[in-house]
């Protein structure tokens, strides 16, 4: 089958589901995005495994189940979103033992499958089929926009401007160590943000 790569473009809160946060994958050949829903767990688990450089003290579901993929010799593979019905996307995700080269197809919510491909820098691909049902193409000034308001967001974070880098440092440990990775996330957008100024 032909399938059709998809990258990560980002995950916001989402306008329609409250508690929930849509999951933007696009394909990148024709810029279709596909939306897909998904809780605040594992919002928070994708964007744990997209930022290498924040470590929880304690492992997620998604960090320790990648450890035993490893232990037990398997390779990930890729991840298929091979279809939706009624809304609700069903994913693949596909192994590789590393020494019998033997192939193992495990069945997945697709929010835990991308979870997963993050963690092993796998591919995620979608069939046309998926796309043509629930990918949408939005304007360029639409994305531009969006965009926008979300550099909006992240540079109107309350104090976190007239904060120092050294300040900002432990204020990063703390909340790794409380386990608050949405502020983790934050503060690691302005500390990345000073860092390019300098540049």
């Amino acid at each position: 089958m032909d399938y059709k790569q998809l990258i990560i473009r980002g995950i916001s809160y989402s306008q329609t589901q409250s508690g929930a946060y849509a999951l933007l994958l696009e394909h990148e050949e024709t810029h279709i995005k596909l939306p897909v829903v998904i809780g605040n767990f594992e919002a928070q688990s994708i964007s744990l495994g997209l930022e290498k450089d924040i470590h929880p003290p304690r492992p997620l579901t998604h960090d320790l189940f990648s450890k035993f993929i490893v232990s037990a010799n398997y390779q990930l593979v890729s991840v298929i979103i091979y279809q939706i019905v009624d809304g609700v996307f069903f994913s693949n995700i596909n192994f590789r033992n590393s020494q019998t080269q033997e192939e193992l197809i495990l069945d997945a919510r697709t929010s835990d499958a991308v979870a997963m491909a993050v963690r092993f820098d796998a591919p995620i691909f979608t069939t046309q089929q998926v796309l043509n049902e629930a990918g949408i193409l939005l304007e360029l000034e639409e994305v531009a926009k969006e965009d926008e308001s979300f550099s909006e967001t992240v540079s109107s974070e309350e104090g976190l401007q007239s904060v120092s880098m050294e300040e900002l440092q432990k204020l990063l440990e703390e909340a790794v160590k409380e386990e608050d990775f949405d502020t983790a996330l934050e503060i690691q957008e302005e500390i990345k943000r000073r860092k390019k100024k300098i540049d």
